[in-house]
C-alpha cells in the first residue's frame, strides 16, 4: 500500500514537472515570435517626406542626382542621344530614297483618279443649294459676287495675254522634257456669252434665269473623251420635267479637247479649265432638284455613293 501511494505521488510530480516544463516552451515560442516582429515603424511626417526628397534629388555625401552620378547620367544621355540621331538619320534617309523615286511633276499612281469629278459655280457658304428671290438684289448678289470673282482668270485680256490661240478638236499635246513649262490654250470669257457677265452684270440672277458654271476637276494628263467628245447635259434629279422649262449652253454643251491634258501646276502655271455654262429658266417659287452630268467614252457618272463623279446635283428655287 505504501509503495502505491508512493507511485501515484511520483506520477503526479512527473505530471506537474511536464506541465511546467510545456509552459516554459510556450513561453520561449512566444518570445521569439516577439523578436522576429520587425519594429514598429513610426508615422512619417511632411517634413521627414520632403527630406528623403531633396536627398534622392541630390545627395551632397554621395555626389548623386535622382540616384545616379554625373558620369552616369552623361552616359545614359550620350547613349539616347546618338540613339535618336541614328534613328533620324535613317528616317531622313529612307525619306530621300523613296523621294528619288517620284517625280514632282507627274504622279506616278494615277489609277484611281480617272474619271473626273465635276464642280459649279456659284459656290457660296459650301452649300449646292441655290435660292433667291428676284425682286430682293439682296438675295441674289453673293452669287454673282462669286462668278465675278471667278471668272476674272477668265476676262479676255488675261487670256490673250498669258495664253496661245490652239486648233479646237485636238488635244494639245506638248512632248517636251517633263520639266519645261507647258503653255494653255485660250478660254476667253466672251465666249460664255450670256453667262459671262459682260452684257448682263447679274448673269441672269435679276431677271429669274441664273447662269451655273460647271467644270472639271483637273487630272494630270488625263485627255476626256479618249478622243471622242464629251458633252453636258441638265435634268431634273427629282420631280416634274417641266420644272425646267429650257436650258441654254455656252459656248456649247462640249468640251473642246483642245485644253487638255493637264500638266500640272508646277509646267502649266497659266492653265485655265475649261468650261460649260447652263443658263436655266426654271418654274418659280419651287425648290428644283437639279442633276448635271457628263457623258463620253471612259465617263463614269451613275456611282450613288458619289455624287461629285461624273456628275453633280444641286437645288435651284427661284422667287418672285
Amino acid at each position: 500500500m505504501e509503495m502505491n501511494a508512493r507511485g501515484a505521488e511520483d506520477n503526479r510530480g512527473n505530471y506537474k514537472l511536464r506541465l511546467e516544463n510545456r509552459d516554459e516552451e510556450i513561453a520561449q515560442q512566444y518570445a521569439e515570435d516577439d523578436e522576429r516582429k520587425p519594429p514598429a515603424m513610426d508615422k512619417k511626417t511632411w517634413g521627414d517626406m520632403m527630406k528623403q526628397l531633396k536627398l534622392f534629388l541630390w545627395n551632397p555625401e554621395t555626389r548623386e542626382c535622382m540616384g545616379r552620378t554625373a558620369h552616369s547620367w552623361s552616359q545614359i544621355i550620350l547613349f539616347y542621344l546618338v540613339f535618336y540621331l541614328f534613328l533620324a538619320g535613317m528616317f531622313a534617309f529612307c525619306m530621300y530614297v523613296m523621294l528619288l523615286t517620284l517625280s514632282p511633276y507627274t504622279p506616278r499612281h494615277r489609277d484611281r483618279v480617272a474619271p473626273p469629278g465635276v464642280m459649279i459655280r456659284p459656290y457660296v457658304k459650301h452649300g449646292f443649294s441655290i435660292s433667291f428671290k428676284m425682286s430682293d438684289p439682296k438675295t441674289w448678289q453673293p452669287y454673282v459676287t462669286n462668278l465675278e470673282q471667278f471668272l476674272g482668270a477668265y476676262n479676255d485680256s488675261v487670256q490673250e495675254g498669258r495664253n496661245a490661240v490652239c486648233k479646237p478638236g485636238d488635244y494639245f499635246i506638248q512632248d517636251t522634257e517633263e520639266s519645261a513649262m507647258k503653255r494653255a490654250c485660250q478660254f476667253k470669257r466672251s465666249l460664255l456669252k450670256n453667262c459671262s457677265g459682260l452684257e448682263d452684270k447679274t448673269f441672269g440672277y435679276s431677271s429669274g434665269q441664273p447662269c451655273i458654271l460647271l467644270k472639271m476637276n483637273r487630272i494630270i494628263g488625263y485627255r476626256p473623251g479618249y478622243g471622242s467628245p464629251v458633252t453636258v447635259e441638265c435634268n431634273v434629279l427629282k420631280g416634274d420635267e417641266s420644272d425646267i422649262q429650257a436650258t441654254e449652253f455656252y459656248p456649247s454643251t462640249t468640251f473642246d479637247p483642245m485644253y487638255f491634258p493637264y500638266y500640272g501646276k508646277l509646267t502649266h502655271e497659266n492653265y485655265t479649265s475649261p468650261l460649260v455654262a447652263m443658263q436655266f429658266t426654271l418654274r418659280k417659287n419651287h425648290s428644283i432638284s437639279t442633276e448635271c452630268r457628263l457623258n463620253g467614252v471612259g465617263i463614269i457618272n451613275n456611282v450613288h455613293n458619289d455624287r461629285f463623279l461624273g456628275r453633280i446635283n444641286f437645288m435651284l428655287t427661284v422667287n418672285y
